[in-house]
This record gives C-alpha cells, structure tokens and sequence, in this order.
C-alpha cells in the first residue's frame, strides 16, 4: 500500500522543514511549495492526500488554495496555518472550504492530531469518489440516524450537511424547537472522518447553573462538597469526536467565558484542578432563540457567539417541507407498532388530508407526539382525523365515497375531491404530494386521487407543477 503523502506551503524555509521533518516521523510522503503558483503545480502533478498552507504567500494568500481545492479537487482536505491571534482569518478560510486552521507557532502535536482526522476523511472521500450520493426516498430502518425526506428543503440540508461534515470547523444549528437539530447535528458527526468517534449531546438548559462547570470540565475529587471523586467531564468524554451543545442560549455568562477559553485552545481545566487538559472535541451548538438578539440583549457574549458561528445551518421547520409530512407519518407509525408490539397502524384517507392541512406548530416532535395520541385512541390500528385532536381544525370531508378499507400506508388513497370541495392552495399541495409519491406516474397519481387523467392534466399545467416533476412519468 503506498504511503500518503501531504502538500506542504509555505513561503519560509525553516517551517517547511519542520513540518516535513514532522510528517516524515508519520510515516507520510512530503512535497512542498513556497508560492500559490508553484502549489498550484504541485496539486495537479501529484494530488496529496491533504494540503496544509500558509495564510501568507509571496503572490497571494492561503485562501486562494483553498478555493482552488474546494472547487477542483473536493475530495483534498485542506488546513490552514494563521498567525496567532487571527480569528478572522482562520474564520474566512474555514468559510471557504478549509477543513481546519493551526495558529502559529506550531504546536505539534495539535498538529499531528488534526493531520490524522484530516487524512482519515481523505481516505473515505477517495473511497466514495466512484459513487454518487443518492437521496433517496427509502424509509429507513427505526434506528437509522438518517433525515428522512424528499421535499427541496431537505435535499438541500442533505447536500449542505455532506458539505459541512468534511470540515472540523465550528457549525451553529439554528431552528424551531421539535424541527430535528439534534438530529442534524449528528448526521454532521456520522458523515465526518470521526464518525467512530464519540457523539456527545447536551441540553444546556438543563443543567443546574451550580453544577455547569464541573458537568463541561469535569472535577478533582475534593474540589467541592460532593466531589468524592474524580470526574472526566463532558469535553473529556467528546475527545476526538463531537460536542452538540444544544440550547447554547441557555448557558450563564461566566460559563461562556470559560466555554470560549476551552474551544479556542483546546484544553479544559477542571475544577479544583491546576494543569490544562488538551482535548480534541468538534463543536456543534444550536438554539431555538436568535443568538444574534441574545447578543444585543447582552445575554450571550458576542466573542463566544462568532467562535461558534463559524457556519450557520437553518433547519427547515416542518411546515416549510409539508411535502414530507405523510413519509414522516409512516415512519413514526412503523416505529409505533414495532415497540407497541401492533400488526399494523394506518392513517384513513381523512386523517391524511388532515395532517396536510395542519401547520404544525410543534414541527417534527409534534408530528410524533400526536401520532403516538391518536394510537392510544384508535381501534384496530385505523387512526381517524378525530383521533388526530387536531388544535383548530378545519377539516373539509370529501362528497365522494369513503375509503375505509385499510390499506398499506404506501398506498392508501387521498379524498376523492369534487370540485369546490378544497381550496386551490389545498388542492395543489395533495396533488403535488400524490404526483410525488407515485414518482410521476400520471395514471396511478389520477386513480389515487379520483380523477380522470384528463381532470389530473389539466390541474397539473392549471398549477404549473411540471416543474416540480423529478422522474419521468
């Protein structure tokens, strides 16, 4: 098996020798380069497994290889080293695509840690090259961490998440409470180089403000009444994997501070203690508040929040992916009867349109939680719109016969709609959803719906949705 190799640029003689010297003791092959030019070059003659650059270089700057990497050749991870202090520089080059930043002077063995998560991403980039991801409307199975869904929002989180999972910088999950953070959160972690490594979640809000400090850092036994022995913290317990602080709003100031001190230089004191612990966690933090308010409110120190806004995530509430809400019902009404030990759970075709048309204020966990309600409700497995106890709702009953055979939850049929029985907006959203789930295929899309072929033609171009349409019929 040959040996990886690593693209090393700077402009000063001395650095690069200690970095070869470094790399060599690894066991890694070395080529280096002092311009962007002479870089440039190198990366088309050799293709390393990893490219670690100055910020500063005779004819530009760290950045420019960065750009050429992330947009030429993406499977290359890219690190940066900045001069002490400069924040804002490692901010931008992590912006544009690098995978992570070391300050000068050099600590070594941050160094040879961040190079061995780096070349482990490389390695499972290279392996993944012949394959294309695929989003797949599949339902997985009841422990799969994947994000379930086929609506354009969340193929867009997908994509996005791909992307932000082959970096090591800091990323900030912003989104309604119940719309999937943690989730997201750790399909980042899942789809990383560190993926075998410890996912470590913590609600913030959650944790008694006078045991905060030793719960992040942990204690030396003694340090405190109740401290009868040693506790690692949770930084201890992220070590080379993630740390998801979710709820960060919630942290007390001077908690921030020692929170700030602790991802900067990567080290943790714990309480009572006297030396500094070197950690290497990846942070990821999300709230349901606007940290930016929280900031102007002075509520949240504004050095913390940029440190960990390195990228910002919006996660899509439910109702902004309503084209999603009956993949997701079928989902979480597998998972119910698997654990409530039930043949089978079904939603009739009123209850379908009732979840179209409800808005979901609780998004995905409210999703949940009424399926969950409306089981302990419903007889035989068959859940009825008024098992739903939808808040407000509005429900329109198809003029046409009803449906009452239960059917797989695949292929159960919507209403039946007679014309002025729904509004346009409604009827749009159940049309689309139908065309969707049937992958397009006009015939089995009219017969669902209860429609001649010619009615379903005519809606689609009255709609304009041929331009939502993603298979051939």
């Amino acid at each position: 098996m040959s040996k990886q190799s690593v693209l090393i640029i700077d402009d000063e003689p001395d650095i690069r020798e200690l970095l070869e010297i470094t790399l060599l003791r690894m066991g890694l092959e070395t080529y280096s380069a002092s311009t962007v030019q002479e870089a440039l070059t190198r990366l088309k003659e050799n293709k390393p497994d990893l490219c670690l650059t100055d910020m500063k270089l005779p004819d530009g700057t760290g950045i420019d290889i960065v750009n050429y990497i992330h947009h030429n050749l993406p499977h290359i991870p890219v690190a940066v080293i900045t001069a002490f202090g400069s924040m804002e520089t490692a901010v931008e080059a992590l912006k544009a695509g690098a995978y992570d930043f070391v300050s000068k002077p050099v600590d070594l063995h941050k160094l040879r840690e961040l190079i061995e998560t780096a070349l482990k991403l490389s390695e499972k980039k290279s392996a993944a090259q012949s394959q294309q991801p695929v989003i797949t409307q599949t339902i997985p199975k009841p422990d799969s961490p994947l994000i379930l869904g086929d609506s354009p929002a969340i193929k867009k989180l997908l994509l996005t998440i791909r992307k932000l999972s082959k970096s090591h910088a800091p990323v900030y999950i912003n989104g309604e409470s119940g719309s999937g953070k943690e989730l997201v959160a750790k399909s980042i972690h899942l789809s990383g180089p560190h993926s075998e490594a410890p996912f470590i979640p913590v609600n913030c809000g959650a944790i008694p403000e006078n045991l905060v400090e030793s719960e992040f850092f942990g204690h030396i036994k003694g340090s405190f009444s109740g401290a009868i022995t040693n506790k690692e913290g949770l930084f201890q317990a992220a070590n080379g994997g993630t740390l998801f602080l979710d709820e960060v709003a919630d942290l007390p100031l001077d908690i921030q501070v020692k929170l700030l001190r602790a991802i900067q230089e990567q080290a943790i004191k714990p309480v009572g203690g006297t030396k500094e612990i070197p950690v290497n966690v990846r942070i990821l933090s999300a709230t349901h508040k606007k940290l930016e308010h929280e900031v102007a409110a002075k509520r949240f120190r504004e050095d913390l929040y940029y440190r960990l806004n390195v990228i910002k995530l919006e996660v899509p509430a439910l109702r902004e992916r309503d084209t999603d809400i009956l993949i997701l019902a079928e989902y979480f009404l597998q998972q119910i009867a698997t654990n409530w030990g039930l043949d089978h759970v079904t939603l009739t075709q009123e209850a379908q349109y009732a979840l179209l048309n409800y808005s979901f204020p609780g998004n995905v966990r409210e999703l949940v939680n009424i399926l969950e309600r409306a089981c302990t409700l419903s007889d035989d497995g068959i859940i009825t719109a008024e098992d739903l106890q939808l808040p407000e709702l509005d429900l329109k009953t198809p003029t046409s016969p009803v449906i009452t055979s239960p059917a797989p939850a695949a292929t159960r049929s919507l209403p039946h709609w007679e014309k002025g029985s729904i509004s346009d907006r409604d009827e749009k959203r159940v049309i689309e959803v139908t065309l969707e789930k049937n992958r397009w295929n006009r015939t089995r899309a009219a017969e669902e719906l209860g429609m001649t072929l010619r009615q379903l033609r005519y809606r689609i171009k009255k709609y304009n949705l041929e331009k939502y349409q993603t298979s051939p019929v």
